[in-house]
């Protein structure tokens, strides 16, 4: 990979995840609300050595925008190798309870801004016939729980998104990568309470980057997480339903 544009750069992850890009000398397009913290990353990536940088700020929800980010974007170097998704938002859930426009606004940020950008990007990586669009979903997404099921609703969508353009994108030679993380240390999770099945972005940063290299579709990070929902989507639906998760 040697052009790399990411969404969400200044999320932990993407950050994370940007540096290992870095190392390798990749060229770097950042996209993010804050021009402040943008600006930050990439003098830093450039220290990590990367061959180049730029950023642009966008609100993820100006769909509208969304073109004409993609068109900076390539060109600045010239076509887009990767595109990492990685913006995000984690709601209260009870305030989504109580409020439908809430709801909507969630659901806006975590899935139907990313079906935009994926919709632009299919499009254009299936006309050159060749790329990879890798995208941070969440283990959330595969059975909906009720501490979280707007979120994961959420990220369940994008899922099936991404595995309808997986199957259409595969004859183009483009690859569709899945990342659901479990639970990360990130600032978005300062909150709450850490176990033993908590990561740090680095290590997802290293799943992300191993995952493009091996041409995968789909990766739990860490992988443990695969087990382990594996698990929980093969609960009967009569005891999920008595359980408090």
């Amino acid at each position: 990979m040697k052009n790399v544009l990411i969404f969400g750069a200044t999320s932990a992850i993407a950050e994370a995840t940007a540096r290992e890009y870095a190392l390798k000398g990749c060229n770097l397009f950042l996209v993010a609300r804050n021009t402040e913290k943008l600006e930050t990353i990439a003098t830093d990536l450039k220290v990590r050595g990367a061959t180049d940088t730029a950023y642009a700020q966008l609100d993820i929800n100006e769909l509208q925008q969304h073109q004409s980010i993609l068109e900076l974007a390539n060109s600045k170097w010239g076509d887009i190798d990767l595109v990492l998704i990685a913006h995000g938002t984690l709601p209260d859930q009870q305030a989504c309870e109580a409020s439908v426009e809430q709801s909507l606004d969630e659901i806006k940020t975590n899935a139907l801004s990313t079906i935009s950008l994926l919709t632009l990007l299919g499009n254009q990586f299936e006309q050159r016939k060749s790329g990879a669009i890798a995208v941070i979903t969440s283990v959330a997404g595969d059975r909906g729980r009720q501490s979280n099921y707007v979120y994961g609703s959420a990220k369940a969508m994008v899922s099936t998104f991404l595995s309808g353009l997986r199957n259409r994108l595969a004859k183009s030679n483009v690859q569709v990568l899945d990342i659901k993380p479990g639970f990360v240390d990130t600032p978005m999770t300062a909150e709450f309470d850490k176990g033993p099945l908590w990561a740090q972005p680095q290590d997802i940063a290293k799943a992300i980057v191993k995952s493009v290299e091996k041409n995968r579709n789909i990766a739990y990070a860490p992988f443990f997480w695969w087990g382990i929902m594996m698990i929980i989507r093969n609960i009967p639906e009569f005891i999920f339903k008595k359980l408090k998760l």
